[in-house]
Parts: C-alpha cells; structure tokens; sequence
C-alpha cells in the first residue's frame, strides 16, 4: 500500500516534531502538507520539509489529496479542525486535550456516534510507553491480586512564568488521568487536590507542588504528585499496590556512571527525552491503524473521560473540597 499523505494544522515545536518523526524515522506515511494561523512561520516549516503550505486548517482537510490529519495547533483550535476532519470523512489524529471543556468532547463524541465510525485518535501517548505497557500486563494477569492503590510522581526541571496553578491538573496531571484510568480499566469516581508547602522555585501564580487524589469505582485510591519545579530533572513515578506485590514503573535505561567517589544515574531532561519511544511507537500504530481502517488508540470517548476528570478535580483544587467524577458509561461504540 502507498504511504498515507498527511496533513498536518499546528506548526509549532510539537508539530515540527511529529513532522520529523514521521518522515525520517516511521513507515507508512509522509506529512505534506502543513497549516497554520501563523502564516509565515507555516510558510516557512512548509519549505523546510517539502510540505505544501494552505492558509486554512479547513482547506487542507477537504483537500482530495490529503488522506489523514494531524491536529497540533493551540488548545483552543483543537475541537474545530476534529470536528471538520469527521465531517471530511478522514481519520484524525488530536494531540490532548481533544477540546478544552469536556462539553465540546461531548459534541466530538456525539458527531462521531452519528456517522457511525470511529475517525478521532487522541494523542495520549503513555499508554504508548513500554513500562507502563508491562504494568498493564501485571495489573491484567492478577498474579499479585487486585491494586489497592496507586502513588505517582510527575516532576519536571522548572516550568516557563505562563504556567500557573490550574496548569498542574489541566496540562500535567491529565496524563496520569488518563494512563492511570487505562491501566486500571475502570472509571473515576472522585477527585480532590490539596496543597503541600509551597516551594521558594514556584512563582507568583503557581502553587507547587500540589497532590492530587482520585478514587475509582472499585475503591482504588490514588494519589498523583504534581512538583514542576522540582530542579533535579524530569522525573515520571508510578508504584502500583497490589494485595501480594508492589509493582513499580521501570526507570529509563541509563548507564550507571562511577566517578569522584560518587554514583551517578542520569535522570531525563525533559518529557522528549523520557518518552521519545513512546511518541515513536503512538504515531507508528496509529498510520497502521489508519491504513487497516480500524483505529485501536485513546478515543474520543477517552478524550470526554479525561476532561470530566480534569473538571472534577479543578473544582476541587479551586473549592479545596472532594468532588465527585461523573463519567457516563462509555458507549458499546467505544468498547
């Protein structure tokens, strides 16, 4: 079969990116075509990689010579570009969130439902990520019991002054949401979020760090450190409790390096570091999904699930209250 022609709407870092990836390193398809709001950056990423450039998001979707989409553009445009790729008939891949308010997934849901065929991927790209992929594996074959609770860690070098507390829920801790929902297969049911003693790194607007609690269905209780001011590196824990083992998340494999009467274990710069294989291996299922005509990744559905969450436990940071996680039960489409 012929390599899949994508277009791709968001030409920032992300984008640029997945663009580099997907050309030089992948198999099965090639970006040629980009757009963005911002036409002489778009203009000039178009000329770097060979990509016809269109001025709108929505002209390079309807164009005939366009098979997929890839959508990297701010978070506020997301819903938009989803919505005219389904309407298009054409398989769409969204970076998270699929749309900021869990109002607008629902809408992307709901559309999809109606045509009958799934077409949104949503790029939540841990559960792409071998160590969390064995822990779904233990978690599934039983042998140390059911999981009792959950203590995760995600702790980044430092963060730009644009970040500011809600960010820690609605743009960090929304992977945990999401791959800690997947690795368990079952929804939430509550969320709260308290606050530690506030680091001297953290600026004006961020309260850092902040611990959030979600219990599921089952009674699983979890809690989810956000320190994205921690300094030391770009560092990703997940210790699963299960009723005869403790399953922990395997650390990137580096050199163990022995010098001036110390131990050295190099820790990841930052998230492109740590999870580089996983972006790798997201974007590669997804054009062999897309070219089987069957997709198997994080779904819209997924995508409403995570924004519920996301909402829930922003109402409780805010109230400083537990808050109750009102998921639907997902669709038999979506199964």
């Amino acid at each position: 079969m012929a390599d899949l022609k994508l277009g791709l709407i968001g030409t920032g870092a992300i984008g640029r990116t997945h663009i580099e990836r997907i050309n030089n390193k992948l198999q099965g398809a090639k970006v040629v075509a980009v757009s963005d709001a911002f036409a002489e950056a778009g203009k000039r990423v178009a000329e770097k990689y060979g990509c016809k450039f269109f001025a709108t998001g929505e002209e390079l979707i309807n164009d005939k010579g366009i098979d997929a989409i890839i959508v990297t553009t701010a978070d506020a445009y997301h819903a938009q570009y989803v919505k005219a790729a389904i309407v298009a008939g054409k398989y769409v891949f969204c970076e998270k969130p699929l749309a900021p308010e869990a109002s607008v997934c629902k809408e992307i849901v709901d559309m999809e439902m109606a045509g009958g065929k799934r077409f949104v991927q949503v790029g939540f790209m841990r559960r792409y990520d071998y160590g969390y992929r064995q822990l779904k594996k233990l978690i599934a074959e039983k042998t140390y019991g059911e999981p009792l609770m959950l203590h995760c860690a995600h702790r980044n070098p430092t963060v730009p002054e644009s970040y500011d507390t809600p960010m820690a829920v609605e743009n960090s801790m929304i992977h945990e949401i999401d791959v800690l929902r997947w690795l368990l297969g079952e929804d939430y049911v509550a969320a709260e979020v308290v606050f530690p003693k506030k680091t001297r790194h953290a600026h004006e607007n961020l309260q850092d760090p902040q611990i959030m609690r979600l219990w599921t269905k089952s009674g699983v209780l979890i809690d989810v450190e956000a320190f994205v001011c921690a300094g030391y590196g770009y560092d990703i824990k997940c210790e699963v409790c299960c009723e005869d083992g403790i399953l922990n998340l395997p650390e990137p494999s580096n050199a163990m390096i022995r010098t001036n009467a110390s131990r050295v274990y190099p820790i990841c710069k930052d998230w492109s570091d740590r999870f580089i294989q996983a972006y790798n291996d997201e974007f590669q299922e997804w054009i062999n999904s897309v070219k089987a005509g069957k997709l198997e990744g994080p779904s819209a559905w997924d995508g409403y699930a995570g924004q519920i969450t996301a909402a829930a436990a922003s109402k409780a940071r805010d109230t400083q209250t537990k808050v109750a996680v009102e998921i639907p039960p997902t669709p038999d489409f979506y199964k």
